[in-house]
């Protein structure tokens, strides 16, 4: 199926520019994003690329998808089994995507950059370090957490720190005209202390508060084949909140971005312990660009997510987590401000401010 291009005219000022973007990952694409629920670092992606497009560039991407495809102005190409994996020789920018091989595609691109989404001590491998130090790319970080995973000796080019921006779906909300009722939302990997929260939420949250529900909107299908080798990992925290459906705890599943955003209309508050391997978060900034409050623990980059005590609550420990929670999911008028700072606060960078940073590179 083929998309017409947004809008071919440029941005701000900027030239119209060839972009070449490779990731050699799950099998996604624009569409995919669009239709069924995708991972933080894919849906970063696809929204980079097709940002880029409608600000006038032309973007072609070349990944693991399953067909050739033009979407939203992005042309997406499946990887070959060629030497270069049929990657452009040349671009104005090129950004490779997590993967060390993709490092040096695109050989003759004016400007190379290496995009990464996870904490960054696995770059000091070899495979990493050495087309890092051959190709001397820029390296672009989610936030100054992120950045400091990475030491300064190590090797690459000029170290960037560009955090994702909110996907449109979460932009524009209104103010809520009540306050909802005790119901919160859990948007992250199963993984990801999951089952810190149903303790929490068993032991000192739904005895306090027996009228609160916890949704889960999570599984293994949004992260595709990594997904499907977590499965069993997965299996028993998921058996385990499906096992807490009396004490309020409903294990809904992972769904479309578009369908989400109504689960969030319908929500007071989203709780997310954190977790080490958190470089941004969606899970904590789409629900905030919303209006929507919450409760982190000071975990890696949580704190750069969540304004204290404006946009919801940074505590550190079971009691701490538990009490802030039940605040939120009881106090009308702490909960009304914190959803009027989160409207105010959370959805100022977007894409656009995002993509304009990486047009930085081609001036």
């Amino acid at each position: 199926m083929t998309q017409e291009p947004i809008d071919p005219s440029p941005r701000q000022g900027t030239h119209p520019c060839h972009v070449v973007m490779s990731d050699d990952g799950i099998t996604f694409d624009g569409k995919v994003k669009d239709e069924r629920p995708l991972g933080g670092a894919e849906s970063a992606f696809a929204e980079l690329a097709e940002t880029l497009a409608a600000r006038g560039h032309r973007v072609e991407v070349f990944c693991r998808c399953d067909a050739p495809l033009t979407w939203k102005g992005v042309r997406w190409t499946p990887l070959t089994n060629a030497a270069d994996q049929g990657i452009p020789t040349a671009a104005d920018l090129y950004i490779a995507n997590r993967s060390n091989h993709l490092i040096g595609r695109c050989p003759a691109a004016t400007r190379r950059v290496f995009w990464i989404h996870n904490p960054a001590r696995y770059l000091l491998k070899v495979r990493y370090q050495w087309p890092l130090l051959r190709h001397r790319p820029a390296i672009v970080f989610s936030g100054a957490s992120h950045l400091g995973t990475y030491p300064r000796w190590a090797a690459g080019g000029e170290r960037l720190v560009i955090p994702y921006g909110i996907t449109p779906l979460f932009l524009g909300a209104t103010p809520r005209t009540a306050a909802p009722p005790p119901r919160a939302i859990f948007l992250s990997n199963p993984l990801r202390s999951l089952d810190w929260l149903l303790e929490v939420w068993k032991d000192l949250i739904h005895p306090a508060l027996p009228a609160a529900e916890l949704h889960i909107f999570a599984g293994s299908s949004i992260y595709g084949a990594a997904g499907a080798a977590k499965a069993d990992r997965m299996a028993p925290i998921l058996e385990r909140a499906a096992g807490l459906k009396d004490r309020g705890v409903l294990l809904r599943g992972p769904v479309a971005k578009s369908q989400l955003v109504e689960e969030i209309k319908a929500a007071r508050a989203f709780l997310y312990r954190g977790d080490i391997g958190e470089t941004f978060c969606n899970a904590a900034a789409e629900p905030q660009a919303m209006g929507l409050p919450g409760v982190v623990e000071d975990i890696a980059c949580m704190k750069e997510r969540v304004v204290d005590g404006k946009t919801g609550f940074v505590v550190t420990g079971r009691e701490a987590f538990a009490k802030a929670a039940l605040t939120l999911l009881s106090d009308d008028a702490l909960w009304w401000c914190m959803h009027l700072e989160s409207l105010d606060r959370q959805g100022r960078w977007t894409w656009s401010e995002a993509a304009a940073e990486f047009e930085k590179l081609m001036s």
